[in-house]
């Protein structure tokens, strides 16, 4: 027997509990008959208004701070995308049919995001209890001298743990907050690449892992050698979060600083190398550097254990930079030499630096990914590098960021 098709509108409409569907501009798109009937409003009078135009404070209240409390909580599910439940919160709404005067009201609101096809929010679901009579029926805390049965003091109690609750999240979060923006600028000034803006054919996308503090182990670098030379590098420290990023930064700036003296990039890798020994959480790090001489018109490559940069012809034909790769920094017991190999290239050429956050996934062999990425690049190899860069992210699902850290430097040579 074949199911019939659900009707998705007509179980919003019915269902019990009244519901607000918000674009992530917090304007009103759809509302339930159920949320109609509790703010005695109509679909016609919500539909198109921004939220807080609708359901404004109460200016008779000094206290209020429900439309506060909910902006808050509305643009928390729009940068985490998670949901967000709220404590009861006192949020008055306009009397219907009486211009100027609000009615005192007792929310338990829940807000929830619904993710588009890019994982960006593309509406939140407001969904709220109206429990004002509940709310007036018990006062908290008691009058004085009133005597509460037990189950209104265990309902007293309940009430008051989730307003000591909802007060302790909004300081966590906070601190969380300012732990985050902290260690974002340290790492934005770790990363800070001065010679960049000097390339306007050279673009860089930096995506820590979608989850944690926004910071992480891999990095990228461009640096000046001469007025025919440049080089690019990217790295992967084992790892996420604070200490990586802390072991990514010493790794970036002993490398940075070694390609200034050396010319050759197996040289500066040799010296990263050495230096790591001698860094906690460096073992195992992958990095690959690049020297791109304008006036031959070749690129000078050394790989320690990273993914091949790609050379990709103006035609879409590719090369991989793979004749130059040893393993990771500390693999080798002693001291040896980083190979090193050279390869032409074209005016229109595009070079591709990456990590493998940006083509690596669970369950799938690593060869896919790097299928998958090199006939991206072959398709769209015509296109401008801020293009081209975010194409690549797109087609590849992480232009918000996926489960593992990801640089990327796109060059036009």
């Amino acid at each position: 027997m074949t199911t019939p098709p659900i009707d998705y509108r007509a179980l919003f409409a019915a269902t019990p509990s009244p519901h607000v569907v918000l674009d992530p501009g917090l304007v009103i798109v759809d509302v339930n008959e159920a949320y109609c009937r509790v703010t005695g409003r109509t679909r016609d009078d919500l539909v198109g208004q921004y939220l807080f135009d609708a359901f404004p404070d109460n200016p008779e209240d000094p206290d209020a701070d429900g439309m506060r409390n909910l902006n808050a909580s509305l643009h928390r599910v729009l940068h985490s995308r998670e949901v967000d439940p709220m404590a009861v919160q006192k949020y008055d709404i306009p009397a219907a049919g009486r211009p100027g005067a609000f009615e005192e009201r007792w929310w338990s609101p829940i807000n929830t995001p619904v993710l588009g096809p890019d994982g960006q929010v593309a509406w939140i679901i407001h969904r709220v209890e109206d429990v004002t009579e509940f709310v007036l029926a018990h006062p908290f805390p008691p009058r004085s001298g009133q005597t509460l049965s037990e189950r209104e003091a265990m309902e007293a109690e309940l009430y008051a743990r989730a307003q000591e609750l909802q007060q302790l999240n909004e300081e966590l979060r906070r601190a969380h907050a300012r732990e985050r923006q902290v260690a974002v600028t340290l790492q934005e000034a770790m990363l800070h690449s001065p010679d960049l803006a000097r390339h306007p054919d050279v673009v860089v996308r930096y995506l820590p892992a979608s989850e944690g503090l926004n910071v992480c182990g891999d990095w990228y670098d461009v640096v000046d050698m001469s007025q025919d030379a440049f080089s690019l590098a990217v790295g992967d420290v084992v790892g996420h979060g604070l200490e990586a990023a802390a072991t990514m930064g010493m790794l970036r700036s002993a490398l940075s600083a070694a390609v200034r003296a050396l010319s050759e990039p197996a040289q500066a890798m040799e010296v990263l190398g050495l230096y790591a020994r001698s860094v906690e959480g460096a073992l195992a790090t992958t990095a690959v550097k690049a020297v791109i001489n304008t006036r031959h018109q070749h690129i000078t490559y050394s790989s320690a254990g990273h993914l091949p940069p790609v050379l990709v012809h103006a035609d879409g034909t590719f090369v991989l930079l793979d004749q130059a790769t040893d393993p990771p920094l500390g693999a080798r017991p002693l001291h040896v030499p980083r190979p090193q190999a050279a390869v032409p290239y074209k005016p229109g050429d595009t070079l591709v630096l990456y990590t493998d956050g940006l083509i690596e996934r669970r369950d799938e062999d690593i060869d896919t990914g790097l299928r998958r990425m090199t006939d991206i690049l072959g398709d769209n190899a015509r296109l401008t590098p801020d293009h081209l860069a975010d194409t690549l992210l797109a087609r590849l699902g992480v232009s918000s960021g996926g489960t593992d850290d990801i640089a990327l430097i796109v060059t036009r040579l």
